[in-house]
Parts: structure tokens; C-alpha cells; sequence
């Protein structure tokens, strides 16, 4: 097993939606003969996007996996999303790959998103080639493309496959290190040719750049770079692999993945230069415990993904990261300290699943249906040898809606409904909010959200109501008061009977709320001042001014009077209550909106125009950086008027635009805004 894991690559294809990692992935099944017709997406032919809701749009809404056999050597793919709205799991999907090949295409060039995802693999640690696709396309710019890699993500690229032509007239490649060029045949397989004259200059400038860039990797490669001024073809390709495994290195090629041109040079890269399970650091639990990345170490896999199938029940998708896996195994889920029983290894191609009868080692990626008590994150392991993979941590969701099921009564089925969507999509969460009774779904974006409510009806036939959620108003105070809360009740028997004076007066933002107890001489018997503190919460709870809760504010009870029979805590409770509303309304009530702190991502050119947008939002722009023609722009914006900014900014940036926000703090709203949420609520009310 030892030969034949040295020689197994476990990649993910990772970039911005609409490189063509699907069509690469496709190429790439093609070639080894995985597959015997090239599908595409336009056509929605292809083997890994596969569902409807991925079919309609023309474009991945999840990861698909595959594996096959370049040269008799395995591969396990990971084929992971683009679009903002679905990446959200891509440090899980990260844990799986031993490798990333960064597809991006010659048209765009790296754009923002694609720098947040180059650095999510850069904190996975994950060596990394990059494939340039699309080169057959119009304005393909093959060296416009190649610099931003250099330039925008600060990477030390490698040209190893040099295009010949662009667009229409692209029609093959030079190998840089051999100096050899090759044109595609109609199959997208090499056959030698002579180099193009136009080309001989460029291809010596960018052999010795290279040459140089792999000197680099080592001392002694340097020192012999240094004094005969030439490296051979062995050691090229030593301190390739070797600077490749550091991640010093990145190899580079191009190709036009939807005209199989490319793919074989890409095979090769990744047979040759790309990195074995063997070669993965030590897994390190929560305590810094390792765990080699060896057939001979304990079985442990970590499940990176779950999948519902109609057919084989919940899947559950793991890498295996150290030790053996065979049909049939009891396994410890250390995560939740569960057995389990392993059952059938499957490996997937798409929605295909096929049944793997022999043991598999590091880095297989493979599937198991109908584990019990297995979610997305957990970490299998042999009984005897407990490890626990810590779970990466996830982006924060940017946008919520409110779900309410299309007819009355079926609250709960959509609940369910929804709640079983979760298991497979970990960006997702549902939560009930008691404050403002909304049935709240958070997710990556927009679309992330509509797709998810499109696949739960489609799935469970359930018909749901997407809403704009309420947004979480409070309400404080800017002035202070002393007023009494008295009640008296008598209707005949035992009364009702009670009596307290309070003060109250803003607390600082974000005080919360504080009582005191300034009661001398027993003018309140300690027994009832509780009640007081119960009866002003209660009624602080449902606000003023627009129903909203009353937050940071004190109140101290100073004096009252109770009497010997007719007191009790609900009249003091009642009391309390009524003295709160007295003193709001002497103590000028104002309404705070929570304001969002918002990061936007941008082409430098887009900096003006999202700049005036975040202004006439009510944003206060706090600075913006720009590296590599991206612009990062950072605001406080209020979360409502921030609600529906995701298509906005997708329109205004041609989808070039990607943006993060997270809650910062409250302030007063301004008059006309509160007038507005006070009427809406007074709509509410009737």
C-alpha cells in the first residue's frame, strides 16, 4: 500500500464562480477515461453538477467528488463551488484535499473572491498549482491572467505550460523547462511541433525565470545555479516538488477545459510535482496530540460533508486521514463518543455511487450511507485509539430571511423541513427569534437562501414564504425622572394594594439594565422590592415607543408604602409596571437600530460608485485599503438598509463584488426613521 499511496494525489479545484472548475473536473474524467463523452454545462450533461437546482442555473451549488486512475495511479477529486453564496464550507472541504488546483480564467483574472479563497488554502497549508482556462474564449489574456497571480495574490508562480495563441487561434502549449512546443490534436492529446518563431524569445525569458525560482528552493540548487548558471532536467524537477511541498512554488499552465485542450499537461503537473497522503503533516487534535498520516498509524477519517441521496438515505462523505478503512468496520465516533457500524464504502462520481470492496488508506475520499449518529465535522476513529480532528471554523452567515409556510398551520412541517436541509449544508441556520416571533434562516447571500427554500420544496413538498425578517430595534431613554407607581384595587374582600417611587436615568450604551434598591426604614418590606424589579422588566420588555425591548437604563426604588393585608408581589409588580411607563414617557424615549460593521471587496475601479452606494445607505465609511487592484472598504451601515445589498452590490460590480458583515453596535435612529418603524408598528397593531 506504501507504493501505491506515494504515488496518489487527493486535489480540490478551487476559484471564483464561472472559471470552469466543473468543465476542468470534466476534462480531467475524460482524459482518464473515467468518462467517454465530455458533458457540458451549458447542456446541464455534466457528471458532478447534478441537481436540478445546479442544472437550472447552469452553475455548482455544492461539491461533488470523483475518482479515477491517470497513469494506474488514483486520484480522488474535489470539485468545490465559486459563487460567494455557496463557499462557505470551504475550510471543511479543504480538510478532505491533499492538494489545490486554483482555476481561474484568462478573461477575468483573479478577482476579489478569488484572493478570499486562495487564502483560505493558504491557511490550510495545502501545496497549489493554477490552471488558466479558457483560453479559446474572446478577450482571453493570457498574460494579463498570469500576472495577477504574482501581483494580486502575491504568489511565486512557475510557468510550466506556456499557451500557443489565444481565442480562436489558441491551439497548444510549449513545455518551458524542455523547450519543446506541442499542438493539441483533435482529441486534446500533444503531438510534438516546432517552436513558433514568434514565441522562441518569450519561451527563453520565461525558462530562466523559472530555472531561477526553483534555484531558489534550496541552498545547494542556488550555489550550482550560481556557478554554472544551468540546473539539469533531475534536479529541475527535485527543487520543483520540493518548493511545491513548501509552498514556495506554484506551477502554472493554461488550457480551454470545455475544448479538452490542457488536461493532460495538467495530469502530469499534479502526478509529478503535487503531493501523497504521505507527504501531509501530522494531524493535530485540540491538545496538540499528532496523528501521523500513515497506513500504519490507528484508523482515524474525518467527515467533511454530508449528503441527503433519495435513494442510499443520508451519506456521509469523509477523507481518510490516517490508518485503513475496510466494508464492514465498528468504528468509534470520537466526536459524540458513538459507536458505529461502517457498513459499504462507496466511491462517487457525481449522484453515481460505486461500491468499493477492497481496504482504502490516507487520503481516499469515500462515502458511507446510514451512519446513526455521524454529522458534518465528526471524526471516526478506531475504538482503541481515540482522536479528535478539531472543526475549522466556519464564516459567519450574512443575511437572514424569515420563513412562513404558504398556508396557515404548517409552521412546524416547514420547520422540519428546513431543519432536515441542515444536516447537509452546515452555512445554513434556523433558529426561531422569540423577540420578533420570525422563523429566521441565515445564510451566505441571497441566493444561497432562495436555492436552499427551492430545494426543500422540490425535496419534502413543502410550500414556504420567504419574508424580509424584522429587524431588531430597541428602545432607551435620554432623560430622567422620579415618579410613583401606586395600584389600588378593592372589590369587595381582600384588596389589591401597592405603592413604590422610582428613578430612573439612561445607563451607558450597551449597559444593559441595572436596579437598585435604595428603600431605608422599610417603607417596602424586602419581600415585595423583588416584585417592583419583576413588574418594570416585564413592561421594559415590550417597549414604548414601537413595542420594541428597553435596554440600557437604571432604575432605583426609593420610597413607597404598602399596607399589612392588601399587599402582595403582584400589586407591587403592577405597581412597578405602572410607575416604568409614567417615567419612559417623562424621560424621552428614543428608538436605537443596530448598526452592521460591513467589509466590501472590490475592483479598484468599482471603489467610487460603492463608496456613494454605502453613503446613501446612512454608512459611515471608515477607510479602505487596496492591494493588487482589490479594494477592501470597511462602514458601519444599519442592518436595515443593509438587507437586500447583496444583489445590489452583485449589479453594481458586474458579480465582481463580495462583501462580509457582523453585528457592531446600536444607535439612535434618526427622527424620520423612527417615525416610519413607530407607524409600521402601529399598522402591525390594528
Amino acid at each position: 500500500m506504501q507504493d501505491q499511496l506515494q504515488k496518489q494525489r487527493t486535489f480540490a479545484l478551487i476559484g471564483h464562480g464561472g472559471t470552469g472548475k466543473t468543465s476542468v473536473a470534466e476534462m480531467l474524467l475524460f482524459n482518464s477515461g473515467s468518462i467517454t463523452r465530455l458533458g457540458k454545462i451549458d447542456e446541464g450533461t455534466t457528471s458532478l453538477d447534478y441537481e436540478p437546482e445546479e442544472i437550472k442555473r447552469r452553475g455548482s451549488i455544492q461539491p461533488a467528488f470523483a475518482q479515477f486512475a491517470w497513469k494506474k495511479n488514483l486520484n480522488f477529486l474535489i470539485d468545490t463551488p465559486g459563487d460567494n453564496n455557496f463557499i462557505g464550507d470551504l475550510p471543511y472541504l479543504l480538510q478532505g484535499a491533499d492538494n489545490v488546483v486554483l482555476v481561474i480564467d484568462a478573461i477575468d483574472g483573479v478577482k476579489p473572491l478569488t484572493k478570499k479563497i486562495w487564502s483560505e488554502s493558504a491557511k490550510a497549508g495545502l501545496p497549489a498549482m493554477v490552471f488558466i482556462n479558457k483560453m479559446d474564449r474572446e478577450r482571453a489574456n493570457f498574460q494579463m491572467a498570469y500576472q495577477g497571480l504574482s501581483e494580486v495574490l502575491g504568489i511565486k508562480p512557475v510557468l510550466l505550460f506556456m499557451p500557443i495563441g489565444s481565442e480562436t487561434n489558441f491551439s497548444g502549449v510549449v513545455d518551458v523547462l524542455a523547450e519543446k512546443a506541442y499542438a493539441f490534436d483533435d482529441k486534446g492529446e500533444l503531438k510534438p511541433i516546432d517552436m513558433p518563431a514568434d514565441l522562441a524569445d518569450e519561451v527563453t525569458a520565461a525558462r530562466e525565470i523559472a530555472v531561477e525560482n526553483i534555484a531558489e528552493s534550496s541552498e545547494e540548487l542556488m550555489e550550482k545555479y550560481l556557478e554554472e548558471g544551468a540546473l539539469t532536467e533531475e534536479e529541475m524537477a527535485v527543487g520543483l516538488r520540493a518548493g511545491v511541498l513548501s509552498r514556495a512554488l506554484v506551477p502554472v499552465c493554461a488550457g480551454a477545459a470545455m475544448l479538452n485542450k490542457g488536461g493532460v499537461p495538467l495530469l502530469d503537473i499534479m502526478q509529478n510535482y503535487m503531493t501523497s497522503p504521505l507527504e501531509h503533516a501530522a494531524w493535530l487534535d485540540a491538545d496538540g496530540n499528532e496523528r501521523a498520516s500513515s497506513p500504519d498509524a490507528p484508523f482515524a477519517a474525518f467527515v467533511f460533508k454530508t449528503i441527503a441521496d433519495p435513494f442510499a438515505g443520508q451519506l456521509s462523505v469523509m477523507r481518510v486521514l490516517s490508518g485503513v478503512l475496510a466494508p464492514d468496520a465498528s468504528v468509534l465516533n470520537a466526536s459524540k463518543d458513538e459507536k458505529e457500524k461502517i457498513g459499504q464504502i462507496l466511491f462517487l462520481e457525481g449522484k453515481k455511487q460505486n461500491p468499493c470492496k477492497q481496504e482504502v488508506g490516507p487520503g481516499a475520499v469515500v462515502a458511507v450511507a446510514k451512519l446513526k449518529n455521524t454529522t458534518t465535522g465528526d471524526t471516526l476513529c478506531a475504538e482503541k485509539s481515540p482522536f479528535v480532528l478539531p472543526k475549522p471554523k466556519l464564516s459567519p452567515g450574512i443575511i437572514s430571511y424569515a420563513l412562513a409556510a404558504a398556508e396557515k398551520g404548517d409552521e412546524d412541517k416547514v420547520f422540519a423541513a428546513v431543519q432536515k436541509l441542515l444536516e447537509e449544508d452546515i452555512n445554513l441556520r434556523l433558529e426561531r427569534n422569540d423577540e420578533t416571533g420570525d422563523m429566521l434562516l441565515t445564510g451566505m447571500g441571497q441566493l444561497h437562501i432562495e436555492l436552499a427554500v427551492e430545494k426543500v420544496k422540490r425535496r419534502y413538498k413543502t410550500n414556504i414564504v420567504l419574508k424580509t425578517p424584522k429587524i431588531p430595534y430597541r428602545e432607551t431613554i435620554k432623560g430622567k425622572a422620579q415618579v410613583q407607581g401606586r395600584h389600588k384595587k378593592q372589590s369587595g374582600g381582600r384588596g389589591q394594594f401597592g405603592d413604590c417611587w422610582i428613578r430612573m436615568e439612561p445607563n451607558k450604551r450597551g449597559g444593559g439594565y441595572e436596579f437598585l434598591d435604595e428603600i431605608v426604614g422599610g417603607s417596602i418590606p424586602r419581600n415585595y422590592i423583588p416584585a417592583v424589579d419583576k413588574g418594570v422588566q416585564e413592561a421594559a420588555a415590550r417597549g414604548f415607543l414601537a413595542g420594541y425591548p428597553m435596554v440600557d437604563f437604571k432604575v432605583a426604588v426609593y420610597d413607597g408604602s404598602f399596607h399589612t393585608v392588601d399587599s402582595s408581589e403582584m400589586a407591587f409588580k403592577i405597581a412597578g409596571s405602572l410607575a416604568f411607563k409614567k417615567a419612559v414617557e417623562m424621560c424621552n424615549p428614543i428608538l436605537l437600530e443596530p448598526i452592521m460593521l460591513a467589509a466590501v471587496f472590490i475592483p479598484d475601479e468599482f471603489m467610487g460608485d460603492v463608496i456613494g452606494d454605502l453613503s446613501s445607505r446612512r454608512g459611515r465609511v471608515l477607510g479602505s485599503d487596496s492591494i493588487g487592484g482589490i479594494t477592501e472598504v470597511k462602514a458601519h451601515v444599519p442592518m436595515a438598509e443593509m438587507m437586500k445589498y447583496a444583489p445590489d452590490l452583485r449589479s453594481m460590480t458586474g458579480g465582481q463584488g463580495t462583501f462580509t458583515m457582523e453585528f457592531a453596535h446600536y444607535e439612535e435612529c434618526p427622527p424620520n426613521v423612527t417615525e416610519q418603524v413607530i407607524a409600521d408598528s402601529k399598522k402591525e397593531e390594528e
